[in-house]
């Protein structure tokens, strides 16, 4: 017997996968070569959720075979085959994708016989690691198609997109689904086009006729979207409903209407009638798909082989010595920069210590507006202190991380290793905040009062006396004894009054002066840490760019004493690999040959 063609290309394919390590798609290519010598012919029915995939099934081999419903998603394939009797099963899938296939009950652990009426119920578990095999009689299947239900297809990624796609894998003929209530949207569209790539011989099945009124235009424009797109496939309308009515009346003129016997006359003619000239092109689908992916990788090795005259040590010496070069540059640069940046940073930092201690000096004035210093300067005293040790802290910090900044941005303009010296600086910030000593408080005595009061209510009384001697009254009388004890009190008012602003205003001037002494020490530690941790860096950054810059003449050295080697070593393996390229070439031509229409094209019509 003659081996057919696509056999004889396969064979090749699968031996060019060995020789190239690529014992993954060696595999898929091996299972692939045992399906298609199998006398079944597999065509999965596919498309989006809710295009009606599940009653198609159902309508060809008119039993509910597939759940079906308002609330039912198919969750996992199933697989209708040709059987004696009926027969149903949950298989598990095979760790690899593959699918079992129906044998007796009990034959593998894995398969779990269910009754005929019961695989619908089954089906509509969540899981996804698990198929359904369905057993029936009917004429059609006689001759060895096999169809699937698969999953709708819910978002790439997701385990039912990645069922059906396996499904895809293994179809020598694909039926793909869209209802007639839409125009093809673009994701239809791009399905069709993934699935002609997977396996070229595709009908799309328009569903749901009967409930579109107008469904001829539909179609005609999806037709036309099918054909601006280069898809060059066959659209066939269907009516499950109508079908499986005129299946349960017998009427031949209904299930005529309902466009069955189109799809049916097609899956005979076109899957069942052509098995070599499907298996030709899957051959050609997948070999080509593979072959691609071991061409691109020799393709780009002997681009890289070619590249130029020079090999890869000589190309790392001439790097090196750029780098050389680039890293000489960057030295005046870096050292510039770290001078830069040291200046504008105590500039900040002085400004920052000066706004922090202003904030804390206008806070101590209005607080001394109302607070008595007599009272409340040991508080206050504590207060003043913890704020200054905090904005020591404050601005020391900000210090630091200025400076660890700018040690990582002088490691990235010099290309240097990663580690970044510590850019800290010991210093004792509590030297810097001294002993607030609390300011002369005057204290207003009781006899100080009263001398006071006197003053007061003397000025009051004769004022007062000598108004009321005009209307008849003694000097001394109960109006000017009044007026005197009210002018005593207001006196008295008045003086601690006044005596308390003048405490406030003393208060306000030693807690300034505090300040101020705080800020011109603490400012001059900052600015000599500042130089301190400059010339830390300096030092640092100096020595290893130095050591890199020994590193790189001594790695280029030894780039060039390997350069003539390496040419060597890139000419012979261009040799090798332009004949390896040529020997993949010639296959990828052979599959090219395998691939081109010899007569109709059938479900690709």
């Amino acid at each position: 017997m003659r081996t057919p063609p696509w056999l004889t290309v396969l064979d090749d394919t699968i031996a060019a996968c060995i020789a190239h390590h690529r014992s993954d798609l060696a595999g898929k290519l091996e299972r692939r070569r045992a399906q298609l010598l199998d006398a079944k012919l597999r065509v999965p029915v596919v498309g989006e959720l809710n295009q009606g995939k599940s009653q198609l099934v159902n309508a060809l081999v008119n039993a509910q075979v597939c759940p079906v419903g308002d609330d039912v998603t198919t969750t996992a394939p199933t697989f209708v085959e040709h059987a004696e009797t009926p027969v149903a099963a949950i298989v598990r899938d095979e760790p690899t994708g593959g699918r079992r296939a129906i044998g007796p009950a009990g034959a593998e652990p894995a398969r779990v016989p269910v009754p005929f009426d019961k695989l619908s119920t089954a089906l509509t578990t969540r899981r996804t690691d698990m198929h359904g095999e369905v057993g029936i009689p009917r004429e059609l299947l006689a001759g060895g198609l096999v169809l699937v239900d698969t999953p709708g297809l819910g978002g790439l990624g997701s385990a039912r997109t990645a069922s059906t796609f396996a499904a895809l894998s293994a179809a020598d003929a694909v039926l793909v689904i869209t209802d007639a209530t839409a125009e093809l949207c673009a994701s239809e569209i791009e399905l069709v086009r993934k699935v002609v790539a997977i396996c070229p011989t595709v009908t799309v099945v328009l569903t749901k006729i009967d409930i579109v009124p107008r469904w001829r235009r539909v179609a005609e424009r999806n037709r036309a979207r099918l054909a601006a797109a280069g898809l060059d496939v066959k659209l066939v309308p269907v009516s499950a409903t109508v079908r499986l009515a005129a299946a349960r009346t017998g009427d031949r003129a209904l299930n005529e209407e309902s466009g069955f016997a189109d799809l049916v006359r097609t899956l005979r003619q076109d899957v069942l009638g052509k098995a070599d000239v499907l298996a030709s092109r899957c051959t050609a689908a997948m070999t080509a798909m593979v072959t691609q992916q071991l061409l691109t990788p020799v393709r780009e090795e002997l681009a890289e082989a070619r590249g130029g005259s020079l090999g890869a040590a000589h190309v790392q010496y001439r790097a090196a010595q750029s780098r050389l070069d680039e890293l000489r540059k960057r030295s005046s640069r870096w050292q510039t920069m770290l001078g830069d940046e040291v200046t504008d940073l105590i500039s900040d930092i002085e400004y920052d210590l000066r706004e922090r201690t202003r904030t804390i000096v206008r806070f101590a004035e209005e607080y001394f507006e109302t607070a008595d210093p007599a009272k409340t300067w040991d508080e206050f005293a504590e207060w003043l202190r913890e704020c200054l040790v905090d904005t020591a802290e404050t601005n020391f910090s900000w210090l630091v991380e200025r400076f660890q900044w700018v040690s990582e941005k002088i490691a990235r303009q010099v290309a240097l290793e990663e580690r970044i010296p510590d850019a800290s600086a010991e210093e004792d910030l509590l030297e810097h905040i001294g002993d607030l000593r609390p300011p002369r408080v005057e204290k207003f005595t009781v006899g100080q009062q009263l001398f006071v009061g006197l003053r007061g209510s003397y000025g009051g009384l004769l004022m007062f006396g000598l108004a009321t001697t005009l209307a008849g009254l003694p000097l001394i009388n109960p109006i000017s004894l009044g007026a005197g004890a009210a002018f005593g009190a207001k006196s008295v008012w008045d003086e601690r009054g006044s005596r308390l602003k003048r405490r406030q205003a003393t208060a306000r001037t030693a807690a300034q002066r505090y300040v101020d002494d705080f800020f011109l020490s603490y400012s001059k530690e900052s600015r000599d840490t500042a130089r301190l941790i400059q010339r830390r860096l300096r030092d640092h950054f100096t020595s290893v760019v130095e050591k890199v810059q020994s590193g790189i003449a001594e790695r280029a050295t030894q780039a060039k004493r390997a350069a003539e080697a390496d040419l060597a070593d890139r000419r012979r393996r261009s040799q090798e690999l332009a004949l390896e390229l040529d020997r993949l070439a010639q296959l990828h031509r052979r599959i090219e040959a395998l691939a081109a229409p010899s007569g109709p094209r059938g479900l690709t019509a």
